[in-house]
């Protein structure tokens, strides 16, 4: 199972289990062409900061590898609904005062390691350490120098 198939599974294991043990549970769902709340759509400000949608278990709705699929009443509207599990970016309850996040993946590498030097100093063998944060640069081609 992949990264991202092991993830959505665990959004889904969450969601589940807030929704046992507080009985609601909030989704926060980033925009998307694929997201579909009926015709309601999404303003400006949720395209860019992403809707907040409640569930809780007298709702009918099922949750599949997909994503889930259920009617959401806006207002006084109800609108079939479709949210790709890629798309949900934050489960949690507050009721139990519980979340779980998961960042949308850059597609971008980062690779943090620690660099050190040891020096010894002075009279009675003081060693100091410098332990520094650098980034390594994200290489497209993998490595690859072109040599071969």
């Amino acid at each position: 199972m992949g990264t991202t198939a092991s993830l959505n599974s665990l959004k889904k294991h969450v969601f589940y289990e807030l929704m046992h043990i507080g009985g609601r549970v909030f989704v926060l769902v980033r925009y998307s062409e694929h997201v579909v709340l009926g015709n309601r759509g999404l303003t400006d400000d949720e395209r860019e900061n992403g809707i907040v949608l409640v569930f809780n278990p007298g709702m009918n709705f099922q949750w599949d590898d997909y994503g889930i699929t259920a009617t959401l009443v806006f207002g006084s509207s109800p609108q079939k609904c479709f949210i790709p599990v890629d798309n949900i970016t934050a489960v949690y309850s507050s009721e139990l005062n519980a979340q779980f996040i998961v960042l949308p993946m850059s597609g971008k590498i980062q690779d943090f390691r620690a660099e050190s030097t040891v020096k010894v100093e002075g009279p009675g063998n003081v060693i100091k350490v410098d332990f520094t944060k650098r980034q390594k640069k994200h290489d497209p081609e993998g490595g690859k120098d072109g040599d071969g």
